[in-house]
């Protein structure tokens, strides 16, 4: 009996002592962990959000947006000058040209300044290519610059203040891809 009452509070002293990135947040199947680490500044998993594409609402990727601080404010976040993770996982094949197309869709959407960032959209686009099932893209925003990492592989990185809002826009803007992935990410 002893020692039964000494495993579970052995057991529950684990469970609090263990760090909360060993569980993370779930969606559509995808886990993302609380925490992300980058360029030993810490973030935290300010939400997840889920894209879903057509009328039939096919779920395309899952995307986690890591934060220094938790926020809600779209603009606030967008217009932040501290560093950013977008993660995005996606739970289905997705071709090159659909890609670019939804980038340049994005940008033209939530971007009043499109003309001056047509070019480096361009860029972006350059490092597309065709994703599967299971694949990964993660974007890190810092004040400047945003670095492009697909399958874990750095495929570059676009500069531009104004890059970096007009990305974080395609999903945050006025008209991301759909309202449930903003309103996930904001954390809602």
């Amino acid at each position: 009996m002893k020692r039964t009452i000494f495993c579970l509070l052995h057991a529950a002293l684990i469970c609090l002592v263990v760090p909360s990135t060993v569980f993370g947040a779930s969606l559509a199947g995808v886990t993302l962990p609380d925490e992300a680490d980058v360029g030993g500044k810490s973030l935290v998993l300010n939400g997840l959000g889920l894209r879903e594409a057509t009328f039939f609402k096919v779920d395309v990727y899952v995307a986690g947006l890591y934060l220094e601080q938790k926020s809600n404010n779209a603009r606030e976040i967008v217009a932040s000058q501290g560093t950013k993770l977008l993660d995005m996982k996606f739970v289905r094949d997705v071709d090159k040209e659909k890609l670019t197309e939804a980038w340049i869709e994005g940008f033209q959407k939530n971007s009043v300044k499109y003309g001056r960032l047509k070019d480096r959209v361009a860029q972006l686009n350059s490092m597309m290519s065709d994703v599967e099932d299971g694949s990964t893209m993660r974007f890190i925003f810092n004040t400047e610059t945003v670095e492009v990492f697909i399958a874990g592989e750095k495929k570059g990185s676009i500069e531009g203040r104004d890059f970096v809002e007009g990305m974080l826009s395609v999903w945050l803007g006025k008209h991301p891809p759909n309202e449930e992935l903003k309103e996930g990410l904001l954390g809602k």
